[in-house]
């Protein structure tokens, strides 16, 4: 027994020996490296005059001043049905991840049982079968009581666990970065809708008032009637332009009842409980500093997700390789056993037994070596995601920084179309006045000053919608510190 003992001893401590050498096998993870320019091109020559120094001290969108906009953007994060689905898929992900880990600690099992049984008197063990017949003993009813204790550990040898984990914590990561990208974007596209929404109701404005102006024309054109000036073809032309524009500033209304109805899906609120009171979009959008190319890479939730999914695709290399080596399994069971209920828990009854294990694959058909190529793969595919996110990115900054700087000069020259199609407008009808010009020439003019001033306002939308997306390019404030860490991701209660 002293014997045994020793034995025993010695086969542990050579095992913990084993596993406080033991390595976790695969390669490291180092970010790749990916070119970033030096500038942004559509930058240069132009420049916001707004300073840097107000962007960014607090929510990206109290930038624009908005008090209604504030208050539809913080229900978002609050109220939203898809980013709370994100929420619980990153909450998910930090399961698996403490799934994972439980690799590390041993399996313990405790059972109780009882059995009844009653052999056959004509089936006993070797040697006493005579005797068990002219007795009759064989076939007597015995009780069996058990109180098992079972622990079984598979000991991290080659650091299959800790890549595991090291994975799924890496995958939890990203998914807080997917949380983070999909709320930037509802936050984006709410207030991509509101200011749409507010710049139909400064065309509908711009419509109203344009409806007063030719009723004013028609009252004109029926007095210059009644003096015998005017013809009832100009009357019948100055009631068709005024129709016309009554028809299109209640087709507006169309659009704008949509995105009414697309903000309060945004919000989490039933369309038909929610209104957007009209407030005409009226002033220029503010100016977003866009920083260093290479700032871009920490600004943005996607592409710190895109890399922690190198990560975790690194981390698979090693499980993978991990299954090319010896499983051992340590394995104790101790209790107590008796066929009398009063004998159970006696120290007599006691029984244990320990022991390791050790298994080799020896054949599998290439299941490894194919396991293997995939994760090699899915590493290879995983940087070309990063980098293909890296370069969508810059695409995105600089496609919004030409539509910012292209827009602004357009703005500034329609600004001058619409005061010379005013002054046209004033010039002809006091022509028209005199008799010197037909109706025809103020209904040109008219629809052609009216055409500009929807097209004003029109840029003046487009340019808030630029700066939005702007805004969600490079990232919304958001920064690659504020991703949880891999310890975060770990614990039993993750933050929401």
């Amino acid at each position: 027994m002293i014997r045994r003992r020793g034995a025993v001893r010695v086969i542990l401590a050579t095992l913990v020996l084993v596993l406080l050498g033991g390595c976790a096998v695969g390669p490291n993870y180092v970010r790749p490296m990916v070119v970033t320019p030096d500038a942004y091109k559509e930058l240069d020559g132009w420049k916001s005059a707004t300073p840097a120094d107000l962007a960014q001290r607090g929510p990206w969108w109290t930038a624009f001043g908005d008090d209604t906009l504030d208050d539809l953007e913080r229900r978002v994060s609050v109220s939203n049905q898809t980013l709370a689905v994100a929420e619980a898929t990153y909450r998910q992900a930090g399961a698996l991840v403490r799934e994972a880990r439980a690799g590390y600690f041993p399996t313990v099992t405790v059972g109780v049982g009882y059995t009844r049984s009653r052999p056959s008197s004509t089936i006993t063990s070797s040697g006493s079968l005579a005797g068990s017949i002219a007795t009759g003993r064989g076939g007597s009813p015995t009780d069996f009581f058990q109180l098992p204790i079972d622990i079984a550990w598979a000991p991290d040898f080659w650091g299959r666990v800790r890549r595991t984990v090291e994975s799924n914590q890496a995958a939890a990561q990203a998914t807080a970065g997917d949380l983070e990208t999909a709320r930037l974007s509802l936050q984006a596209e709410l207030a991509q809708d509101y200011f749409l929404a507010r710049t139909l109701d400064a065309q509908k404005r711009l419509l109203d008032e344009t409806v007063v102006a030719f009723e004013k024309s028609l009252a004109l054109t029926r007095a210059r009637y009644r003096g015998g000036v005017a013809s009832q073809v100009d009357i019948v032309q100055a009631e068709t332009q005024l129709e016309t524009t009554r028809a299109q500033a209640i087709d507006v209304g169309v659009q704008r009842a949509q995105l009414e109805h697309a903000i309060a899906l945004l919000t989490g609120q039933p369309a038909s409980t929610f209104t957007l009171p009209a407030a005409p979009l009226a002033t220029p959008p503010p100016a977003v500093p866009a920083g260093l190319p290479s700032e871009l890479l920490e600004r943005r939730p996607d592409i710190a997700a895109a890399e922690r999914r190198m990560a975790g695709a690194n981390a698979q290399i090693g499980v993978a390789l991990a299954a090319f080596y010896p499983s051992i399994t340590l394995s104790a069971s101790a209790g107590f056993e008796s066929s009398g209920l009063s004998r159970w828990l006696t120290w007599p009854s006691r029984f244990w037994s320990v022991g390791p294990a050790i298994s080799q694959t020896v054949f599998d058909g290439g299941l490894r070596r194919a396991q293997t190529e995939q994760a090699r793969a899915a590493w290879d595919g995983s940087v070309a995601t990063y980098r293909q996110t890296v370069l969508g990115a810059f695409q995105a900054v600089e496609d919004n920084l030409a539509a910012l700087r292209i827009l602004e000069a357009e703005a500034g020259v329609q600004d001058v179309a619409v005061k010379a199609a005013q002054r046209s407008v004033a010039l002809t009808t006091d022509q028209y006045r005199a008799g010197t010009v037909s109706y025809l020439n103020v209904i040109t003019t008219q629809t052609i000053a009216l055409a500009n001033e929807v097209t004003a306002v029109q840029i003046l939308g487009r340019r808030m919608a630029a700066t939005i997306l702007l805004v969600e390019a490079l990232g919304g404030g958001w920064n690659a510190a504020e991703l949880p860490s891999a310890e975060a991701v770990t614990e039993r209660t993750m933050p929401r």
